[in-house]
């Protein structure tokens, strides 16, 4: 990318959960028997009219919420004219010149620092999904199932404002959340029910944009990244040879990293938009408009700051808490309690809970733990009641039982020793023992110390308070 910068902008395509498609009653379902879901009307029978589903447009105003856009309250829908073998009408019914929503923008978190960048976006418009071509070695040609005609879909068209493959990255990683955090989609990429074009451009700073090239369908974030990158450095290598970089539409073959040339790139004029004859005209109230508003959680993005900036997690720590939305409940809801410290809380809900959970298949709400809980727990450790080793056992008690901490620790006697006239005869029992890891520490090596806490850990049995332990070696070693 040397001397040159890359302009990207991203075509986000969203299938929403509703139960039925977009224009008919069939299942909206992926991973049905082929053709089982579809009628006269999303195969594009003569004579049969379709019928807006309203929920699918409750779900784009979200998502326009959602993305801080304006929201028109009168829009249309319109056919848009190309031939593919998926699509059986020739034409997919979508939004041209009054797109539902659009003029929003996205501030999307770049580094551990919290540092964000605005990503504008220019529309989201509802349309419906076509079929799916079938290809198979057991079998010449091609097939096509008819499932997902129909499948409703919402497009976000961004700005052209990102300048490298980590902002288009993180933009794409925000939407998604967004999408499941307001729940209009379940964004299964190996399902297809996300996916995106990609529009990348490159020029000289300084100088007007470059044409751009389109590379269609791609459908994960990683492949997303190589295809920005292979595709800038192409259009570099073109210009630096003299040559000229033409719009086009291009595939891009992961496996294979590279893109291949689809066909020129088609602009509006191709599409022969024409306003849809068979449905009306779409009016959402004003009042519907906000109650819609009122429905949206804190977002993802939103959230994240707040744990990084309030709470002093780290973006690592703060971005697995809020990629789910039930931990990231369950950490506010420690964290209100004020009893102990978020990073604690925080380490343990990402360590021994998220494990043991997943060891027995188990959702935080399918256990008996609480914020009350884990707090009581964390809460006797930050005071030197109990020992961090200690605490694996209790969490474990706590999860699966009706007890709480200070039940288990009574019943396991796990309460950690810090009398510190116990503590010193067993101090000089490990020293007078290890007289080889009292020298080594005498001459330099200073990491002896961590052996003789240990070995003093063992003689009481786990539950000697280990600060206690060193402050008493330290003493003793002069």
């Amino acid at each position: 990318m040397k001397n040159y910068e890359m302009v990207v902008g991203l075509e986000v395509h969203a299938e929403l959960n509703t139960a039925t498609k977009i224009y008919c009653s069939c299942k909206n379902s992926f991973g049905s028997a082929v053709n089982s879901n579809c009628c006269p009307v999303c195969t594009g029978m003569p004579g049969t009219l379709p019928t807006l589903n309203e929920k699918v447009v409750e779900y784009a105003v979200k998502m326009g919420h959602a993305l801080n856009c304006e929201i028109n309250p009168v829009c249309k829908q319109d056919r848009k004219n190309y031939f593919y073998p998926d699509l059986p009408k020739a034409y997919q019914i979508s939004q041209f010149d009054i797109p539902l929503c659009g003029n929003g923008y996205l501030d999307v978190i770049l580094d551990d620092e919290g540092t964000t960048k605005r990503i504008g976006v220019t529309r989201i418009h509802i349309e419906e999904d076509a079929g799916k071509l079938i290809h198979d070695d057991s079998f010449a040609g091609s097939l096509v199932d008819f499932n997902r005609c129909g499948v409703p879909l919402i497009e976000i068209v961004s700005e052209p404002d990102m300048r490298s493959s980590a902002e288009a990255k993180a933009y794409l990683e925000t939407i998604k959340s967004i999408l499941q955090y307001i729940d209009i989609s379940d964004c299964k990429m190996q399902e297809g029910s996300i996916r995106c074009d990609i529009n990348v451009s490159v020029h000289k700073p300084g100088e007007p944009f470059g044409t751009r090239c389109e590379m269609k369908n791609v459908n994960s974030f990683s492949g997303a990244v190589r295809a920005i990158e292979y595709e800038a450095a192409r259009q570099i290598e073109v210009l630096e040879n003299g040559g000229v970089i033409h719009q086009e539409t291009r595939r891009w073959d992961d496996p294979a990293g590279k893109s291949v040339l689809l066909r020129s790139k088609e602009d509006a004029q191709d599409y022969r938009y024409f306003p849809e004859p068979d449905l009306l005209t779409i009016v959402v109230p004003e009042q519907k408009v906000k109650d819609l508003r009122d429905t949206l959680p804190e977002l993802p993005q939103h959230k994240t700051l707040r744990f990084m900036k309030e709470l002093g997690l780290p973006r690592f720590d703060a971005g697995l808490l809020v990629d789910s939305m039930e931990k990231g409940a369950f950490f506010d809801a420690c964290v209100a309690l004020g009893s102990c410290k978020p990073k604690n809380i925080a380490n343990w809900l990402l360590g021994d809970v998220s494990r043991l959970c997943n060891e027995k298949n188990l959702a935080l709400a399918d256990t008996e733990l609480t914020p009350e809980k884990l707090c009581g727990m964390i809460a006797m450790i930050e005071k030197g009641e109990i020992s961090g080793s200690a605490g694996k056992t209790v969490v474990e008690e706590i999860m699966f039982s009706g007890k709480n901490a200070a039940q288990v620790v009574k019943e396991k006697g796990l309460a950690q020793i810090s009398d510190a006239g116990a503590l010193e005869e067993i101090v000089k029992a490990v020293l007078a023992a290890n007289e080889k890891s009292v020298a080594d520490y005498k001459n330099g090596k200073t990491n002896a110390i961590g052996f003789l806490v240990g070995q003093c850990m063992r003689q009481s049995r786990g539950q000697g308070n280990p600060a206690l332990i060193k402050e008493l070696l330290l003493r003793h070693l002069g």
